[in-house]
């Protein structure tokens, strides 16, 4: 069986932000799968606006490997423990400059 997922987009709401998506299985017709994030998240720079695809895309496909043992939902909140995690495992690293460090020279 061939899956294939489509980013939609999202819409910003009250209290939530709901990314979209289609999940297209082989022949079947495509259905929309929802994703909600508090909007606080993002106001308290626990996750960037460009990070809630992503975040929302990994469940999507978790949720995918394990469709073969339960039916898939239409629609999934993200938890402040998959937050932590999402952030746990993407942190930033510190840039580092375009050139190596000098080395130090004798006197």
């Amino acid at each position: 069986m061939t899956i294939s997922v489509q980013y939609v987009g999202f819409k910003s709401k009250a209290i939530v932000r709901e990314f979209s998506f289609l999940v297209r299985e082989s022949l079947a017709e495509p259905h929309e799968v929802t994703f909600t994030i508090l909007n606080e998240a993002f106001t308290a720079r626990r996750i960037s606006f460009q990070n809630g695809p992503d975040i929302c895309s990994l469940k999507l496909h978790r949720e995918l490997a394990d469709f073969v043992n339960k039916p898939m939902k239409s629609h999934y909140h993200i938890s402040e423990t998959e937050l932590d995690d999402y952030q746990a495992t993407h942190s930033t690293k510190p840039a580092k400059g375009f050139y190596p460090p000098r080395p130090q020279e004798a006197l």
